[in-house]
């Protein structure tokens, strides 16, 4: 049995099956893509809910293994020179599982740079510009009387929109094959829903990606993954 005792995370969340890899998170657009991903490459792993409350993700034990306090974070048993690996962020964290599994990063060096750049094009840009936009539309900054980030945030966002409409033009997946860049992009996607944000930024007219999104929901694993760890 793995001993995962270095790692004081492991206090508050205490692994049943310490020899499987360790999944800490919560359901939100960042945290699908490593259950989403884990659940795609069929790699064994237990899930916990981290909240995000600060008594969760700014506790002593969660912050011991990413100081940044955010989900998700990952504690692989198995890790890759034979000793236990943790890992915050969530790409590092996709690019990471692709390359353990062999799975869903491209099969030649060419596919493999390609789909990386599309996995920063989310990270550096579509999930923070979204994010921000969310502020913005649903929450407090809805409810400034100074439109001016908001309709920033909007345009911005419309702007990314239109890069992946025509990315997706006569292809199902973003670098044409399904793989860990459609696994960050898409959650993202959705939740402009919960944004309460299409409409502003004309989704339906976008219908690569209205389409883009319909198959990658379809996914089983995307199915199963969306909810986990299950909200409370």
């Amino acid at each position: 049995m793995a001993d995962l005792s270095a790692f004081p995370i492991t206090q508050k969340w205490t692994p049943q099956n310490p020899d499987v890899l360790q999944l800490f998170s919560f359901p939100t657009p960042n945290g699908v893509k490593a259950s989403i991903a884990l659940e795609e490459m069929q790699i064994p792993y237990e899930a916990h809910l981290v909240t995000l409350s600060d008594a969760d993700v700014k506790s002593p034990e969660f912050l011991s293994l990413n100081p940044n306090n955010k989900i998700p974070a990952i504690i692989d048993p198995n890790g890759p020179d034979g000793t236990p690996i943790g890992l915050f962020e969530s790409g590092a964290i996709l690019i990471y599982l692709a390359e353990k599994s062999g799975k869903l990063i491209g099969e030649s060096a060419s596919d493999k740079a390609h789909t990386i750049q599309w996995l920063m094009f989310q990270m550096g840009g579509l999930g923070p510009m979204l994010g921000q936009m969310g502020f913005f539309v649903k929450f407090a900054g809805s409810q400034w009387d100074d439109k001016r980030p908001q309709q920033r945030y909007v345009d911005e966002a419309k702007r990314l929109l239109a890069v992946l409409e025509k990315q997706l033009d006569g292809q199902d997946w973003v670098t044409g094959q399904y793989s860990i860049a459609d696994i960050a992009i898409a959650p993202w996607l959705n939740a402009l829903n919960f944004y309460e944000a299409r409409d502003m930024v004309g989704w339906d007219d976008h219908k690569n990606l209205v389409a883009y999104l319909d198959r990658f929901m379809a996914r089983p694993a995307v199915e199963k993954g969306k909810n986990i760890p299950p909200r409370p």
